[in-house]
């Protein structure tokens, strides 16, 4: 398949990811005061806007990446992937009021059960496994060209 086509598609993929998730982080906005814990829950909110602010962003540079075809796909669904798993990971934490074994701050201490505590300590460490290569591809893929 063509690179100019791929990338075409994986940038409108990206923004639709984004708009999406900035809607969502919008929507999280209005319940944050019917949640179990609000602070947590403006994390979320927060993490939405940005994180589909950073999808969008990704979607304007797929266009200036020097990747191929199959580099290119794996950062965009990292990159999809740790921008959700962002929003929902304190978005589940404040309805659970739980989060106090990876995010004791924002939780202010309070944890839910061990099968809560996991989920939200498994969704943490999957986002930093996603992020982190996504955005060390992305700027590779940015470099300049040797000429």
């Amino acid at each position: 398949m063509d690179t100019v086509i791929v990338k075409d598609a994986i940038a409108h993929r990206l923004a639709h990811s984004g708009v999406l998730l900035l809607l969502l982080g919008l929507l999280t906005g209005l319940a944050v005061p019917k949640l179990a814990n609000p602070r947590m829950g403006l994390a979320s909110h927060v993490e939405g806007v940005m994180g589909g602010m950073l999808l969008a962003l990704l979607s304007f540079l797929c266009s200036r990446l020097r990747l191929g075809a199959p580099a290119m796909k794996a950062a965009s669904w990292l990159a999809v992937y740790g921008a959700y798993a962002n929003w929902a990971n304190p978005l589940l934490a404040s309805i659970w009021d739980a989060g106090g074994s990876m995010m004791p701050d924002a939780s202010k201490g309070k944890k839910g059960t061990a099968l809560q505590e996991a989920v939200i300590s498994a969704v943490a460490v999957s986002m930093v496994l996603a992020l982190l290569p996504a955005v060390c591809l992305i700027l590779w893929g940015l470099r300049r060209s040797a000429s």
